[in-house]
């Protein structure tokens, strides 16, 4: 599915504001002037510039213009208000990614496992356990349950490498919501051995729970992110609505 001009606009923006070609606290050119440059309704633009306001890369001025309010964040994060792959978000920041399969597996769902992941008893899955590296070091180990018949042909080495983009520009998926729910929970003495920490140092972690689903609204995934709390960190911008 080709994508929409707006999400296109969008990227472009993005980018140059990433790259400094918008300096912090300047004004993006005028509406009219990148509605010439993208050739674009203006509508088309809106939509595109709003997707920023959302992502706390820019903010509207009534009467003023469209002002650059991105800082960079030093230290590695994810995103809370986006559905982004493991390696979209190293890349991101700016960090080498790798992810190591320690486990590839299909299965039925258990009684236990469908109140946990939300698959009615029964459903036959796929379940993975990925570490994942920045930089070498391991920093999130996380339990995958796919699916079956939402990904077939999935394989360990598709998972080694980008399930998403796998599922995208493979299968042609859509990949719209995630539904996620942040706690602290007890390390295990799994998350001990493979993401190398100390039991004396930490005994909680960092924990992202998900039900991702797609464009038919079907929750194609269920996974359980298992963070290291000295590199947790999850970056959102929040926007007050009108009372």
């Amino acid at each position: 599915m080709p994508k929409a001009i707006y999400e296109t606009i969008y990227k472009d923006l993005k980018q140059k504001i990433e790259n400094d070609v918008f300096a912090y606290q300047e004004l993006l050119p005028s509406e009219n002037t990148l509605i010439r440059t993208y050739d674009c309704s203006r509508n088309t633009l809106r939509r595109a510039v709003s997707l920023l306001v959302t992502d706390g890369y820019v903010q509207t001025m009534q009467g003023k213009g469209v002002r650059n309010i991105y800082q960079p964040i030093t230290q590695t994060a994810f995103t809370i208000g986006e559905i982004e792959s493991f390696r979209e978000s190293a890349l991101r920041n700016g960090h080498h990614p790798h992810t190591s399969v320690l486990l590839f597996t299909e299965f039925a769902i258990s009684e236990k496992q469908a109140q946990t992941t939300g698959f009615p008893a029964g459903t036959q899955i796929y379940y993975i356990q990925r570490l994942h590296y920045l930089d070498d070091m391991p920093l999130i180990l996380n339990h995958n349950y796919f699916l079956k018949e939402a990904v077939p042909g999935l394989t360990k080495e598709i998972a080694e490498n980008s399930i998403y983009h796998y599922l995208e520009n493979t299968l042609h998926m859509t990949i719209v919501n995630s539904k996620r729910i942040m706690t602290v929970e007890k390390m295990t003495q799994i998350d001990e051995k493979y993401l190398k920490m100390n039991a004396e140092d930490y005994n909680c972690m960092a924990v992202v729970s998900s039900q991702t689903y797609n464009s038919d609204g079907v929750m194609f995934e269920y996974t359980q992110s298992r963070h290291r709390p000295d590199h947790f960190r999850f970056y959102d911008n929040a926007v007050r609505k009108s009372v």
